[in-house]
């Protein structure tokens, strides 16, 4: 590996005669116990743009010099889009299998199907002759448990065996997901988009996105959602696409040797997360950008875009909801939106705003409970209790008994003639004769009261253990949970505005536009702006959400009340506090993220935060003629410094640059190994030339200047904090230097930043614990 600054190209002849050259050369070779980044360290973005400018010259020489290096310079370019091609089809794949396999093993908890046990409900009585339009839910190919063990469908009996056998199986899934995260993969739990968000920004985190971690997460993200707890597939799809993307950088050596270039590709795999999560390419691409990503180049955005393009594609091949379309949820309104119903949409909007808070408040609370209390020692139990406490409520009522990605379906549908669904049971006028599409506003019958209070009380239940299920060992996501709190409350609201709008249609506010006979209102808007709402609360996203929301949907005209609903809910839960449900959990874990949204106006300088302080011992430096290899070796030994600064000498500390502590370790390992005469006692110089007098002595001086970087950032003591922010969000520093006129003084670590940051906003300054 070559220090920043320093050129990659080969040695020149007088390098090769003295040695330094050969030892360079070794460099790049990977020693078992030394890594390029320790784990839960930050990379260094200068120093990966600058090997990588450095690789891209070498291959750019190399192919004016024969066809073959020219063939091998296109391959190489092309390599980032065979690498998208990749993710692209390896996540849509997964994403149909996870679809396919959740909606079976949904189904059995309730029942089976008894021509094909590996068929879903829906499947079954898609093949069945017998199926009526009426009862298009029942067929004899489908039984539920209890006909098929007592032979008896109805009767209190059967409820009783049903229940049991519901909340047995919610349980064995619940099990087996929480057991196969601790024993073979602990990084496979919760949503993994704090922990993506930190990746991206340049924290290492080994294992994070290993093959094990894909694997268990793809499996156990299956039987989590499958066991009816409130979490969603869609967090952890994006976790497993950045897995997908990991995988595949591995085997291009322009990514798995630079950790900048990976993150490119890791931020693209993202997207396509998305883009399958919600059969939503563009907000896939969107929600990148705007939500996950940290750096985030031009030609990152087109590369997502095709990854988000390849993955929906794969995904509409495999068809996994049998309706060609890449979503559950999607509608069509037959009626346009009124001027009027802009204030019910804010008032969502608001409901939004406010359970995006408490959600966060509650949750951050629960977890740090969890991270303080015995509740944390005991995963399991926490899972198996919090999943039997779902199922023995959700059975009674049919809108949490069935999957929430189902009820956010029924939600957002709007009441066509041929709809069976309780929510419409409207009471019909017998003289009607319109077309089918086009049905006016009708009083609400005694189903659609009875939905009202079950969806009222589904609300509360959602609400209450979405803050209990969300953080726990298992893979859980948040987006769907969120959307159904939200598509529940707009439905109440839109079922409200509708019966007002029958009722009361001489009122000076429906009187402009909502005639008698005419169908004014449409519930299932109500519901798909609620649930923009919700989700926008929690995770503070505003046009990636629109953007998802109307792909989702379809209902691309419904754009304005998605937008309204959207500001609003971020301007009420902005008002409470700045923090999304991620930022939150990655300030609760300690990770050292600097956001670009937050501001730094506090009047500190550099001095006030700079290592070492006056009660603390001097800072370890190196000097440029007068240290040993033992002295070194000492030094690397005793300190867990990521690099030294070196000087002229200890008494000048006039600055030189700065090395890296891998490199120095790799250098001093291969001159022991393949340079004669080198020894503890050898002198170590970062000059241009070691001494005549040393040349000829003996034991050989080892001369280290290639691996020095002579450009190192630094700023002087009296530089503005505000300024030094700026600097470490905008360029990715690792560290930076502090001089006075040349004279070295100290080093601010991104740490240190951090730290000093949560200072001055009150918080618990050691609550950031790693590099």
């Amino acid at each position: 590996m070559d220090g920043d600054g320093a050129s990659s190209t080969g040695a020149t002849p007088s390098e090769e005669i003295n040695g330094t050259g050969n030892l360079m050369d070794f460099l790049d070779e990977p020693f078992p116990d030394v890594s390029t980044y320790e784990d839960f360290h930050t990379i260094d973005w200068l120093r990966e743009k600058s090997r990588d400018t450095d690789r891209h010259r070498k291959i750019t020489t190399k192919s004016r010099e024969s066809y073959w290096e020219l063939i091998k310079g296109l391959l190489d370019a092309w390599s980032g889009w065979v690498v998208m091609l990749l993710i692209g089809m390896l996540t849509g794949t997964l994403a149909g299998v996870i679809d396919l396999a959740v909606d079976w093993m949904t189904d059995l908890k309730e029942g089976v199907c008894l021509s094909a046990f590996y068929y879903s409900h829906e499947q079954c009585c898609w093949t069945s002759n017998e199926t009526t339009f009426d009862d298009r839910d029942k067929c004899p190919q489908w039984q539920k448990w209890a006909e098929l063990m007592t032979g008896n469908s109805e009767g209190a009996g059967a409820y009783v065996l049903n229940y049991f056998l519901y909340i047995l199986w919610a349980l064995l899934f619940s099990f087996l997901a929480v057991s196969l995260v601790r024993v073979f993969a602990p990084y496979a739990c919760g949503s993994g988009i704090p922990e993506i968000k930190t990746i991206l920004s340049g924290f290492i985190i080994r294992g994070y996105l290993g093959k094990w971690t894909l694997l268990i997460k793809t499996v156990t993200l299956v039987l989590a959602v499958s066991s009816g707890l409130s979490l969603g597939k869609e967090g952890p799809l994006v976790h497993v696409a950045c897995c997908c993307g990991n995988l595949f950088c591995s085997l291009f050596s322009k990514y798995s040797k630079n950790e900048g270039k990976r993150r490119e590709v890791l931020s693209a795999a993202a997207a396509a997360g998305v883009s399958v999560a919600f059969g939503a390419p563009i907000g896939g691409v969107l929600f990148s950008l705007e939500e996950v990503s940290y750096y985030f180049p031009l030609k990152t955005l087109w590369r997502s875009f095709f990854a988000a393009l390849v993955a929906a594609f794969t995904l509409r091949a495999i068809n996994p909801f049998g309706n060609s379309r890449l979503v559950l949820f999607y509608v069509e309104y037959h009626t346009p939106w009124y001027m009027a119903e802009l204030v019910p949409f804010i008032l969502l909007g608001v409901f939004g705003g406010l359970w995006g808070t408490l959600f966060i408040r509650g949750n951050i609370a629960w977890c740090r409970r969890r991270k303080t209390t015995l509740l944390g020692k005991y995963p399991v139990l926490e899972v198996i209790v919090i999943t039997g406490i779902t199922a023995v409520l959700a059975f009674p009522n049919p809108y949490t008994r069935r999957s929430t990605s189902e009820l956010i379906s029924e939600l957002f549908n709007d009441c066509g003639a041929l709809e069976s669904s309780q929510l419409c049971d409207y009471v019909n006028n017998p003289n009607m004769s319109r077309p089918v599409d086009d049905i006016p506003d009708r009083p609400a019958g005694p189903g659609v009261y009875t939905a009202l209070w079950q969806l009222a009380l589904a609300l509360v239940f959602k609400i209450v253990i979405t803050i209990f299920t969300f953080g726990m060992k298992i893979p859980s996501g948040l987006f769907i949970p969120s959307m159904a709190v939200g598509a529940i409350a707009g439905r109440i609201v839109g079922i409200a505005v509708e019966q007002m709008a029958y009722h009361h249609h001489d009122w000076i506010i429906f009187k402009n536009w909502c005639r008698p006979g005419a169908d004014c209102v449409t519930p299932g808007l109500y519901a798909m702006v609620g649930a923009a709402a919700c989700l926008g609360g929690v995770t503070r996203m505003t046009v990636s959400l629109v953007v998802i929301m109307f792909e989702l949907t379809g209902g691309l005209e419904y754009i304005v009340p998605l937008m309204a609903a959207a500001v609003t809910s971020k301007w009420v839960a902005d008002a409470f506090g700045k923090e999304g449900i991620y930022e939150s959990h990655i300030q609760l874990n300690g990770y050292p993220y600097l956001d670009v949204r937050d501001e730094f106006t506090h009047r500190t300088l550099a001095t006030d935060v700079m290592r070492p302080r006056r009660s603390e011992p001097p800072l370890a430096v190196l000097t440029q003629d007068s240290t040993t290899v033992e002295d070194v070796e000492t030094l690397i030994k005793d300190t867990d410094y990521n690099g030294f600064p070196v000087v002229v000498s200890r008494e000048s500390e006039r600055l030189i640059g700065f090395v890296q502590r891998r490199d120095l370790t790799l250098a001093i390992k291969t001159a022991r190994q393949k340079q004669d005469g080198v020894v503890s006692s050898s002198v170590v110089y970062f000059t241009e030339d070691a001494p005549p007098a040393a040349e000829a002595c003996d034991p050989q001086p080892l001369k280290l200047r290639r691996i020095l970087n002579l450009s190192p950032f630094t700023v002087t003591d009296h530089t503005p904090m505000e300024t030094v922010v700026d600097i470490f969000r905008k360029l990715g520093l690792r560290q930076c230097l502090v001089t006075r006129s040349g004279r070295l003084l100290g080093i601010i670590t991104k740490k240190d930043v951090l730290r000093h940051m949560a200072q001055m906003m009150n918080q618990d300054p050691e609550s950031i614990m790693f590099n």
